[in-house]
């Protein structure tokens, strides 16, 4: 009699208590962690990066400065500025140029000179035929001394914003050109 009472009290009854854990809970814990921990590293730099432009703050945008007002006239006159830039890591700096002018009030205004039809670049009074005007030579298209479209090209020139700054004139982004409008 004795041997069997021994043999029933030996032998645990029921699931383990709860201070102790499973070796299968253990291993559901572990793996559960581990493939969590694999999967936020996965998928938080593609949030991130969805994330990303919203986060920058826009800027009110950058003035460069061109030229000097004193050198502006009622003709429109060609200046050549650099713009730095930065696109990641690369740093550079693109040289762009813009078409200068004062209008009968006194006002300067910058028109862009890339062509609105295909993007070639327009010159002042290049073409004998069509004297005072803005011209490009890939196919052809016409602006007026405005930056208004007379034949070919789909739209006026775009302009660049413009600040008076002391002697000097800076230049802002691209915009589309309101100058035209006082032509009409």
């Amino acid at each position: 009699m004795s041997s069997h009472n021994n043999e029933h009290e030996s032998i645990p009854q029921g699931p383990p208590s709860l201070k102790e854990m499973s070796r299968r809970q253990f291993l559901t814990y572990t793996l559960g962690g581990a493939t969590a921990f694999m999967g936020a590293g996965a998928i938080l730099p593609m949030i991130r990066f969805a994330v990303d432009p919203v986060l920058h703050k826009k800027g009110a945008g950058e003035f460069i400065k061109v030229a000097e007002t004193a050198k502006i006239t009622d003709v429109p006159q060609e200046f050549t500025f650099e713009l730095p830039q930065q696109d990641g890591w690369y740093a550079s700096t693109a040289t762009l140029t813009a078409w200068i002018r004062k209008d009968e009030n006194g006002e300067i205004y910058a028109l862009s000179p890339i062509c609105k039809h295909l993007g070639c670049t327009v010159g002042w009074n290049n073409d004998k035929a069509y004297p005072d005007e803005y011209h490009c030579p890939c196919h052809g298209a016409r602006y007026t001394k405005l930056g208004k479209n007379l034949a070919v090209a789909p739209k006026p020139l775009d302009q660049y914003k413009t600040k008076i700054d002391g002697d000097w004139v800076y230049l802002g982004e691209i915009v589309p050109n309101t100058e035209v409008k006082k032509e009409a």
